[in-house]
């Protein structure tokens, strides 16, 4: 015990009391027997001679001999506090063992080969055995590293972190088994990179489909104007001022909607035919005032009169007359009588109409009672107002009066009328009309929805379609009304049909005319009614316009049982190629 004493500390006597957290002794000063001092009994230890020994080689492996690296001083109690182990049954005495502190693991405990060696204090969590032992990662990996000697912080050559014999140990390594997050970070990396690349591509192949949605989208555009621009007839070279055939291609080619609507008068008798067109083309509508004294051809060849053809033949067999002379094609036919007329303009709530006549109450019978309709400038009607102002004819006034005055309460009642197809057909709908097929109510109402738009901003008007007294149509009216307004083409009278003989009634007899026209038809003959005439003529006339014509005069005169005197050259109907005046000379066979 002295022998690693006194190389370091002199004379003076030092007993061994322990070693500090390193594993090296500690030394006090010795006190002899008798001299221990209050509060520090002496402590025997009979290995402790042989302890100093061993520790003082190790010191002098690490420093100078007997060097003091503690300054704190612990009893052997104080050692079995600290972690140095305690064992009662060493020596057998219930004395503590202290084992040394091994920082490397290198030794496995201290023996004084007497007693078995216990497990030393490892501050690394180590487990201090006579041999190697696994590292336990988790509970190293958190262990704070305790500061050694300086010599020992200066290793860095890993055959000195070895220990003595250069032996290295498994858990001197434990971390080197260990993954780091390096790898994980180059495939977080890595991930990335490919989600970046992945979204690039991503995006530009949106980016291609839109520009060729969009040049699909444009293609598209370009030709739909192409084509609403050849079908308006708008192109150039298609228009109608470089048509050299007058326009007639760009009118046909316009888009137009057509019903034909028959006012029935109840009370008074007499009907007015009204076409009510809304060219989608153009975006205008008309009501074209068609008058009865229109001639028209049956199916079975004759001809007669508009009003005669309403009133015996149908709404079927007027509306294939109709299409045939005035080259239209009629969607339908709508039946008006006055009541549902009256219904109607009290259902849109009143209307208003620049009259152009007073017009009486029909039921009163107070002739010097004030009119039921006032002349002038905004004139609101009620439905009883309506219908008498659509049915008047004052005396003196034209046939064809009543029916610009029809045509004026259509428009009025277009103007109040609702633009929805749904307000429109449910209004139709209220006023309980049986109509005639095709027709039904919701292509009525959508089309009556269609032409209240355009009244109402100001693209509705009315055209009254010319017709001469012979009932043919004009010139005039082959131009502006039915090439423009109806699209149509007036059909000359074919001149290898059968000869077409006009009609007039002027014996003052009723029956006369249709008595003259079931003998005409029996001969051969197409019968065209021109009516019955204001007055009565006493003489019967046969007239012929051309001289190719005089033998079919004759013929006609003598199938009539009338004179051949009554023949003669002069002007005729338009759609006619004989004209007779009935007189009262006229007798029918019995």
């Amino acid at each position: 015990m002295n022998d690693g004493y006194d190389a370091g500390h002199g004379d003076d006597q030092y007993e061994l009391v322990g070693y500090d957290e390193y594993g090296r002794p500690v030394y006090r000063q010795a006190q002899g027997p008798g001299h221990a001092q209050p509060g520090h009994p002496q402590q025997y230890d009979p290995y402790a001679q042989q302890q100093g020994q061993q520790y003082g080689q190790q010191a002098q492996q690490y420093g100078q001999p007997g060097q003091q690296y503690g300054q704190q001083e612990y009893t052997q109690q104080e050692y079995g506090q600290q972690g140095y182990g305690y064992d009662p049954y060493a020596t057998g005495s219930g004395q503590p063992v202290q084992q040394p502190y091994d920082p490397y693991g290198t030794q496995g405990g201290y023996d004084t080969g007497q007693q078995p060696a216990q497990p030393a204090y490892d501050p690394y969590g180590r487990a201090a055995t006579s041999g190697p032992q696994p590292r336990v990662a988790e509970q190293t990996a958190h262990i704070p590293q305790q500061a050694g000697p300086p010599e020992e912080r200066e290793r860095t050559d890993p055959a000195e972190a070895a220990g003595p014999g250069g032996d290295y140990r498994t858990e001197q390594f434990a971390f080197v088994e260990e993954p780091t997050g390096d790898s994980e970070d180059v495939i977080d990396w890595m991930k990335f990179t490919e989600n970046r690349t992945e979204r690039r591509e991503e995006a530009r192949r949106r980016a291609r489909t839109r520009v060729v949605a969009l040049v699909v989208v444009l293609a598209l555009v370009a030709v739909g104007g192409v084509c609403y621009l050849w079908y308006a007839g708008k192109l150039p070279g298609l228009s109608s001022s470089d048509d050299k055939s007058g326009g007639t291609t760009a009118a046909g080619a316009q888009k137009r909607d057509v019903i034909a609507v028959h006012l029935h008068d109840t009370k008074g008798g007499g009907t007015s035919t009204a076409l009510l067109v809304n060219n989608t083309t153009t975006k205008q509508g008309t009501a074209v005032l068609v008058p009865n004294a229109l001639a028209l051809t049956g199916d079975d060849g004759s001809t007669t009169t508009l009003a005669k053809s309403v009133d015996d033949a149908g709404p079927d067999a007027t509306r294939t007359a109709l299409d045939s002379a005035l080259g239209t094609e009629i969607e339908g036919t709508w039946r008006l009588d006055t009541p549902y007329l009256q219904i109607l303009v009290d259902l849109v709530g009143n209307i208003d109409v620049d009259t152009d006549a007073d017009v009486p109450d029909p039921e009163s019978k107070d002739k010097g009672a004030a009119p039921l309709v006032h002349k002038g400038e905004s004139q609101t009607l009620s439905g009883k107002m309506a219908v008498a102002y659509a049915t008047y004819r004052g005396k003196g006034e034209d046939a064809n009066a009543p029916l610009q005055r029809f045509g004026q309460v259509m428009q009025g009642v277009l103007r109040k009328l609702s633009s929805d197809p749904q307000g429109a057909t449910t209004t139709v709908q209220t006023l309980g009309l049986i109509l005639d097929p095709p027709l039904t109510e919701k292509d009525l109402g959508t089309f009556l929805a269609g032409l209240s738009d355009r009244a109402k901003g100001g693209d509705f008007k009315t055209a009254l379609l010319p017709v001469q007294d012979d009932g043919g149509l004009s010139a005039e009216a082959s131009d502006s009304v039915v090439k423009d307004v109806l699209g149509g083409t007036a059909k000359s009278p074919d001149k290898d049909a059968a000869v077409s003989v006009w009609v007039r009634n002027a014996t003052g007899v009723e029956d006369r005319a249709g008595k003259a026209r079931v003998v005409l038809l029996n001969g051969g003959f197409t019968f065209v009614s021109g009516g019955t005439a204001s007055g009565t003529e006493a003489a019967s006339k046969v007239v012929y316009a051309e001289a190719a014509d005089k033998e079919n005069a004759v013929q006609v005169a003598k199938t009539l049982g009338l004179s051949t005197d009554a023949v003669s050259q002069g002007k005729v109907s338009a759609n006619a190629r004989v004209s007779v005046v009935l007189g009262q000379d006229y007798k029918p066979a019995s």
